[in-house]
């Protein structure tokens, strides 16, 4: 194959712009993904000043930058390479990585510039900075979040303090508090702290993959914040007394489905929630908000103390009267003899280690099955999952 034309297949089918000029930056050749970047056709540009291509100020220096090279030899460019800025026919402007080498032809130098158009990358660069400011916003929101309930806590000391019995109650509730509290709130909350300081540096050199890594973090803090601040409020109201049951006709099917969805999305690497319905019929009178409240609760247990690639079985069975709800693990269970506070406020089993979690997801189940005078039973044994079944009955 004759070599030149080969060499002139390559640069016409180059994914990035191809340039080259002479040594008074008249432009020789363009290839058509430079003429297609700049909205020229070769014709248009091929003869003229290569500064055509150039906003200012590097339009009206172009040429004296030309006579500093032939004057002193000092290479400012050439075989260096930076970002800079083009201008298309449109006169709109794009940002592209342009390196130019120098080669000697026929007695005479040819200048050739390379040019990767880096307007995809600039776009995302941007995108990210915007994330981190909103995920930095949504830090915030929740912090203020946390002072109005450490607040609201307080206020429910004073009250409980009226009885020796509640303030003996109260003041156990608050060392279990303190302590769960002190890692639990401080550990996201210096996630997202060295995330977002991270993210600074890795923008400005860029590592997007780094700036990804770490704004997955600051996700996953802020997450855990809500969940804490959640099962905070989810346990004033029931202890307030204000949380009301509203039972009806609901499609526990299509809840449950809904529920499977959600969950999935947080679930570990090849962690899999399997849902099963048994029954012909799907309705079933209940409140649907405490119903899902709890199953989530249930669930994100599941998620939590079961590793990756593992499965976890939902399962929904309504027949004549009576639905019956389970959700089964393979994960660390639960230790026999820390069963017996498995539903106390706070309290966490001493195999969790360092799993995040504030003790008061299974209470709240417990409370919430009672209101809709349901049954609660379970079955756990450490390593071998846990299996929790609810049993609701409605009259006919």
């Amino acid at each position: 194959m004759d070599s030149a034309k080969l060499l002139e297949a390559i640069i016409d089918h180059a994914i990035d712009g191809i340039i080259t000029i002479d040594n008074r930056g008249l432009i020789e050749s363009i290839n058509p993904a430079a003429s297609s970047l700049f909205g020229y056709s070769d014709h248009e540009v091929i003869g003229n000043n290569v500064s055509m291509l150039m906003p200012e100020p590097d339009h009206s220096r172009h040429d004296s930058y030309i006579d500093n090279y032939k004057r002193t030899g000092h290479k400012k460019i050439i075989g260096i390479g930076r970002e800079v800025l083009g201008r298309k026919k449109d006169g709109t402007t794009f940002p592209f990585r342009l390196a130019v080498s120098e080669v000697w032809y026929k007695n005479r130098n040819i200048f050739t510039g390379f040019i990767h158009d880096l307007t995809r990358e600039k776009a995302a660069e941007n995108r990210l900075k915007k994330h981190a400011v909103e995920l930095e916003q949504k830090v915030s929101e929740r912090t203020k979040d946390l002072i109005m309930l450490v607040s609201e806590l307080e206020k429910t000391k004073a009250e409980v303090s009226k009885s020796l019995e509640k303030e003996k109650e109260l003041g156990q509730l608050k060392s279990r508090f303190v302590s769960m509290a002190s890692h639990e709130f401080r550990t996201p909350l210096s996630s997202v702290q060295l995330s977002a300081s991270l993210i600074d540096k890795y923008i400005e050199k860029p590592d997007f993959a780094s700036v990804l890594k770490h704004t997955g973090k600051i996700k996953s803090s802020v997450q855990l914040l809500t969940s804490i601040l959640n099962d905070f409020l989810s346990l004033e109201k029931l202890e307030a007394g204000v949380v009301t049951v509203n039972k009806q006709m609901i499609n526990v099917v299509g809840l449950a489905e809904e529920i499977t969805e959600e969950m999935q999305l947080i679930c570990k690497k090849n962690q899999h929630i399997v849902y099963q319905h048994t029954g012909e019929v799907g309705l079933f009178m209940m409140d649907s908000n405490l119903l899902k409240n709890t199953v989530v609760n249930l669930i994100s247990n599941a998620i939590k103390y079961s590793g990756e690639d593992t499965f976890i079985e939902f399962n929904t069975i309504i027949e004549d009267n009576i639905c019956i709800i389970t959700v089964r693990d393979n994960g660390i269970g639960i230790p026999e003899e820390d069963q017996i506070n498995l539903f106390e406020p706070f309290f966490r089993a001493h195999n969790t280690g360092n799993i995040p979690g504030t003790g008061l997801g299974l209470n709240i189940v417990k409370r919430y099955v009672h209101l809709m005078d349901g049954l609660l039973e379970y079955k756990s044994a450490i390593n071998e999952g846990a299996f929790f079944k609810m049993i609701f009955t409605q009259n006919k």
